[in-house]
């Protein structure tokens, strides 16, 4: 993928990195924090003006002694500035508060807004008269449990039922997990300052910062302090950069073919769903190899796509002697994807290996063709092929041989080390879904919903990044392209039907208006006048 794309995409970091950012903006370049400060404190205002009514209402700003408690002073002295009833409580010595934190803590003295301690015997009374709060306590900083003291804090605030604005993350929240020990903040909105932090993007953490903006606070846009940033979270204008567009004399067999190995008894429908989702998203061509005694059922079901009726076992899998029968079309096809309602037969399995030992294009290896690797995650290593996988939880563990809670606490960076270590694109399916490059890439995904939870999904998303990859993106935005336009369907759909109600086939059926977005208007470029 050509790296000015990357840049593209919204960033998004860790803890670490972004204290790094926020050092380099005021030693290198010389902005000054206090500036950082005063511009963060306004972003939430104005954040704050435009949800809610602020003159005359009462808002209590509930301030630790770090620089989150900073941005918190300077958001509580404009907020009394425009006419708001501003109570601030501290939590902590206020001789422990230093630096720019300090000079807003004064300034905010001078202006005779009363600053009390969040010991207070009144502290609970405040949050129960306020019409807003403000959590200004911890921010970036949280590692593991609360201490006890502002854990009971936090617990007072969310008891209250008042809307909380949290200032970059709500307090109790892990910034590069989304992880939460005990009492965490329940925001109706968030404000994070500079980029995106990871923990804003996964459960449970996400549920806690509910309405998460991203507030531009003057962090210089310098390439060199981005460079050792690879995680992003993919948008729109990515994809319509890197979506492939026809050309006037396209021909289908020079827009992509492709070569499915799909279905057994009982899994006609993820062979279909797979072989249909490759030409919806722009393929010329699909070839659907499926066993034999199945053909007159997969003709019946499929007008587009072309059946291969291969040899198969006692038990109606494809048979690995129908190698001879697949090697005619893989001169032919520009991709292969295996796995879809495959079965782990063992002649299933040897025919998987075999594929990845023989073909030298790119392979989407899903479900079944997975589970047929569970235990020669060597074979995946070893091949010639660009691969993509696209694993759930479950699949990802067994192929790794890990924990799915492991995977489930840090699915960024085990989805960075699988890809790293089998040298393929990982597709780690999940809410949000996670891919990552071996060269280390990481990039989280914006669209999709509850409702996709449902059987067929991943079938829809293995045609479309297969019918992507046929033309002629690369793996990784083959990737990146399918899970983002397979998201952005499904919450298509979701909106005419809903999500409770949503099956996989309604995403094949929202694809053409989605895709309609980004195809472009071709025009002649003759005008008779």
């Amino acid at each position: 993928m050509k790296e000015q794309n990357f840049k593209l995409m919204d960033i998004v970091v860790t803890a670490a990195e972004m204290v790094e950012i926020d050092r380099n903006a005021i030693d290198k370049i010389g902005i000054p924090g206090m500036v950082l400060m005063e511009t963060a404190g306004r972003k939430v205002v104005e954040l704050i003006q435009q949800k809610y009514q602020v003159t005359n209402k009462i808002i209590t700003v509930v301030c630790g002694k770090g620089n989150n408690g900073g941005d918190g002073f300077v958001i509580a002295r404009d907020l009394h500035n425009l006419g708001a009833h501003v109570h601030v409580y501290l939590a902590g010595d206020p001789e422990a508060v230093k630096g720019d934190a300090k000079t807003n803590l004064i300034a905010l003295k001078k202006l005779q807004v009363e600053i009390k301690s969040a010991s207070h015997k009144d502290f609970s009374a405040s949050l129960a008269e306020a019409d807003l709060i403000v959590d200004a306590l911890l921010g970036t900083g949280v590692i593991g449990q609360l201490k006890p003291e502002i854990a009971n804090l936090v617990e007072k605030m969310n008891l209250t039922g008042t809307p909380i604005i949290a200032v970059d993350l709500p307090t109790g929240m892990e910034t590069d997990t989304g992880a939460i020990h005990g009492a965490c903040v329940q925001a109706a909105h968030t404000i994070t300052m500079g980029h995106l932090k990871r923990g804003l993007l996964f459960s449970p953490g996400r549920e806690f910062a509910r309405n998460v903006h991203v507030a531009d606070i003057g962090f210089p846009k310098i390439n060199s302090q981005y460079d050792d940033i690879n995680c992003f979270r993919i948008n729109r204008e990515f994809i319509k950069n890197i979506f492939p567009q026809r050309a006037r004399d396209a021909f289908k067999n020079r827009v992509g073919q492709v070569f499915l190995l799909a279905g057994s008894p009982g899994m006609t429908g993820a062979a279909c769903l797979a072989s249909e989702a490759v030409l919806r998203v722009g393929a010329g061509l699909a070839i659907l190899g499926i066993p034999k005694s199945l053909n007159p059922i997969l003709e019946a079901k499929l007008t587009e796509v072309m059946t291969l009726p291969l040899l198969e076992t006692e038990t109606g899998s494809v048979s690995f002697e129908a190698k001879n029968q697949i090697s005619e079309r893989l001169e032919w096809a520009h991709v292969l994807a295996l796995g879809p309602g495959l079965t782990a037969h063992p002649d299933v399995r040897d025919l998987v290996k075999w594929l990845l030992w023989t073909y030298e294009r790119t392979i989407i290896l899903d479900a079944d063709a997975l589970n047929c690797l569970q235990n020669d995650s060597d074979v995946v290593k070893k091949s010639k092929a660009e691969l993509i996988l696209t694993p759930h939880v479950g699949e990802l563990s067994r192929l790794m041989k890990m924990k799915t809670s492991d995977i489930t606490k840090n699915p960024i960076e085990v989805t960075k080390q699988a890809a790293k270590d089998l040298n393929a694109v990982i597709v780690l399916k999940g809410a949000p879904t996670v891919i990552a490059s071996p060269d280390g890439g990481v990039f989280i995904n914006s669209t999709g919903n509850p409702g996709m939870a449902t059987a067929g999904m991943g079938d829809v998303l293995t045609g479309m990044i297969s019918g992507l990859s046929a033309q002629s993106l690369s793996p990784i935005e083959s990737a990146i392209a399918g899970v983002y336009l397979h998201g952005f369907a499904g919450d298509t759909a979701a909106q005419e039907l809903g999500q409770s109600a949503l099956l996989a086939g309604d995403i094949l059926k929202s694809l053409p208006g989605v895709l309609k977005e980004f195809d472009e208007k071709n025009e002649d470029g003759i005008d008779f006048i």
